[in-house]
């Protein structure tokens, strides 16, 4: 998910929701080819994250295939390839779904990297470019010939973009195609949804994308309910709220290249750093109220905020409102 599965977003993810695996945004491998500064640092791993993949895309099988040794190079514990995404800047250069429709393309990309790299190498595909072929089984199968480790499904066709549900049984006729790991992806909110999902398809794990946006307690709860463990307690509003600056202070600290908040405030550039940090977050914080009684009343408010202290001062604000209402 570009834009939100960022190094701070992982690391606040992985503290709370504590998932098995994680993947960073996807990577551009023809912008890692021409240096693009701000695409390698989309690749930055922080230890506490581990195990993490590198998720990288493009429809080159050397572009790749360097990409691949990078990441290697970088720490990925393995290499991720994206044959799922259907954004039409990524289709038209023939990266991404549009693989879906390049069967010898695709194949020859994944043997690529491969042989490039000594960690792992998985593959997220859709279920096809539109509905008149589900091509994921051959394409699943030539991947798996050629060295993939893992597979993960979004059981949804490239034309569909996030439109209609995702159709589970193609999940269950991928399980049927191929031995290496599945993954099922698509439409898992709540724990329920992935033990559905694993008992109805036979897939070994689910992976989910934006039931986690601002909400990194959803992935606490589904991993608790696959391990039979007890799931961690509900945020309060406080909770919530103090996940979100710290998301804020993450985001600034990563910007200015700082290990934490405190010693990005102490650098040269940092009120730039804070603009940008804070500007790139203004849709995401509101998502951690959400739901809350008079939260949508403060989101214009909070889509306007430039500096940490500006959302904390309208998010405590609001905290402070609704204790007064109550009492």
């Amino acid at each position: 998910m570009e834009d939100v599965t960022n190094l701070p977003f992982r690391l606040i993810a992985k503290r709370i929701g504590g998932p098995g695996l994680m993947f960073t945004e996807f990577v551009s491998a023809m912008a890692i080819h021409y240096g693009a500064v701000k695409t390698f640092r989309k690749m930055r791993i922080d230890p506490a994250e581990r195990p993490l993949g590198i998720q990288i895309f493009g429809g080159d099988p050397e572009i790749m295939a360097e990409t691949a040794r990078i990441a290697e190079e970088m720490g990925a514990d393995l290499v991720d390839i994206n044959m799922g995404c259907w954004v039409p800047k990524v289709c038209k250069t023939g990266s991404g779904a549009a693989l879906l429709k390049d069967p010898e393309l695709a194949a020859s990309i994944v043997r690529s990297v491969v042989k490039a790299v000594k960690v792992p190498v998985t593959v997220k595909v859709r279920a096809g470019w539109d509905y008149s072929l589900f091509a994921a089984p051959d394409l699943a199968r030539s991947f798996q010939d050629v060295g993939a480790q893992m597979i993960t499904l979004h059981a949804r066709f490239a034309k569909q973009g996030f439109e209609g549900e995702a159709n589970w049984k193609l999940i269950t006729e991928l399980r049927e195609a191929v031995t290496v790991p599945l993954i099922g992806n698509g439409d898992v909110k709540t724990p329920e949804d992935a033990l559905k999902m694993m008992s109805e398809t036979g897939c070994d794990g689910v992976m989910v994308g934006r039931a986690a946006i601002s909400n990194p307690w959803a992935l606490g709860y589904i991993r608790a309910a696959i391990d039979g463990s007890c799931p961690p307690t509900p945020p309060t509003l406080d909770d919530r709220i103090a996940v979100a600056l710290e998301h804020l202070r993450k985001m600034v600290a990563c910007e200015a290249d700082a290990e934490n908040y405190e010693e990005a405030r102490s650098l040269p550039g940092f009120q730039d750093a804070e603009m940008r940090g804070c500007r790139s977050l203004r849709g995401q914080i509101p998502l951690y109220i959400k739901g809350v009684y008079g939260a949508s009343q403060i989101r214009d408010r909070l889509t306007k905020c430039s500096t940490v202290a500006e959302f904390e001062d309208v998010l405590r604000g609001f905290a402070a409102g609704l204790c007064a209402g109550a009492a």
